[in-house]
């Protein structure tokens, strides 16, 4: 029993003394050190009043709880990497790398890592009360799935032959402009959840405005593309193209965030506090007092 007196090493330590006190499920609690800026999970926090500042890794905007004694892993970096990694391969076929410009590649994709994995990681967000990681992991498994449908040649919903192209004659325009009020409500929705991240991480805040711009330039491309105006569509997919790349890579950070840690990593990512978030205030207070105690 000696053995439990002695603590692993991790990015935080345990610092304080133990009050006496019991928390409601019998556990004392202890005063911990501040959170290193980087992964908030290496916290092993008692006490069940403690919240957790925002964090891209565990897909949490504001101020969170950390589930007692977890019993679930954090879904969130499993839904970031489906995402990611088939936004990527859409993203280098908009940009038209190496030639390739035909999307059949990304269904297979979008059907089950974007869509399925992600739809399972956003339900599973769902079981650890994480509403927000919840509502987008699991719209955007469902974008996915949607969208691999939609390229689906047995469905053939915009390609030719299909519903759009035997109503050509009435409204040559009427394929294009589908997809783009498609691409167009994924970017309203995106900006709702890009307005919940401003008080969270940059890098957090930085995956929702690329996406943002990212269904901005391809719905608008498939506008540009209604008009006739060819050079500009292009240009604008070839821009949304670019924007899904800095998405995905985006993404893939925020999940190695919420991966690493100092039991399985030599070093850890930072995720960059705004400076009005809680995180930021706290470091403001800390230095003012500093600043106090050193005058």
């Amino acid at each position: 029993m000696a053995d439990t007196a002695q603590q692993p090493p991790a990015v935080e330590k345990d610092v304080g003394q133990t009050t006496g006190a019991a928390n409601p499920n019998g556990n004392t609690v202890h005063q911990r050190a501040a959170y290193d800026a980087r992964n908030p999970m290496a916290l092993l926090h008692q006490d069940d009043q403690a919240r957790l500042p925002a964090f891209g890794g565990e897909f949490q905007p504001g101020l969170w709880r950390p589930i007692e004694h977890r019993k679930f892993a954090n879904p969130a970096p499993l839904g970031l990497c489906a995402f990611a990694l088939t936004t990527f391969v859409l993203s280098c076929v908009n940009l038209g790398a190496r030639g390739v410009s035909a999307p059949n590649i990304a269904v297979p994709l979008a059907l089950g890592y974007g869509g399925l994995v992600q739809l399972l990681a956003g339900m599973w967000e769902m079981a650890v009360g994480n509403t927000f990681g919840a509502t987008a992991l699991s719209s955007y498994g469902g974008f996915w799935i949607a969208y691999g449908i939609m390229l689906t040649p047995h469905w053939n919903i915009t390609g030719p032959g299909g519903p759009y192209a035997k109503l050509a004659d009435q409204d040559p325009r009427m394929a294009n402009s589908a997809v783009g009020f498609f691409l167009t409500g994924w970017f309203i929705f995106t900006t709702i959840l890009l307005l919940c991240t401003l008080r969270s991480t940059v890098m957090f805040f930085l995956l929702f405005f690329t996406l943002d711009l990212a269904f901005l330039m391809l719905a608008c491309g498939d506008y540009a593309l209604n008009n006739n105006a060819d050079a500009a569509a292009l240009k604008l997919q070839r821009a949304g193209g670019g924007f899904g790349i800095i998405a995905a890579f985006l993404a893939w950070y925020n999940a190695f965030a919420g991966i690493a840690d100092s039991s399985n990593s030599f070093f850890l990512i930072p995720v960059f506090h705004f400076p009005w978030s809680e995180k930021g205030r706290e470091a403001r207070l800390a230095k003012t007092a500093s600043r106090a105690t050193a005058a």
